[in-house]
C-alpha cells in the first residue's frame, strides 16, 4: 500500500506503508521502516495515519 508523502524540501515521494514500524515527532516527523531506514517528512504523524487509513478505505491494498 503506497502513500504519498513530502520531504522537508517539498519533494513528494511514495512510501510503502506496510513497511512502517514507527512514526515519531521529534519535532519533525520521523518514519522508521522495518529495515531501520528512516524518512523525515513534512506531514505530522496524524496526517500520515490519515493517509494510511484513507488508502485502506479506498482499497489501495495489494494482497498476496
Amino acid at each position: 500500500m503506497m502513500i504519498t508523502l513530502h520531504k522537508l524540501n517539498g519533494e513528494s515521494f511514495l512510501l510503502n506503508a506496510t513497511h512502517i514500524e514507527t512514526i515519531e515527532s521529534k519535532p519533525d516527523t520521523v518514519i522508521t521502516l522495518t529495515n531501520d531506514r528512516k524518512y523525515i517528512v513534512k506531514e505530522t504523524p496524524e496526517e500520515v495515519l490519515v493517509k494510511i487509513d484513507n488508502a485502506i478505505k479506498n482499497g489501495v491494498v495489494l494482497l498476496k
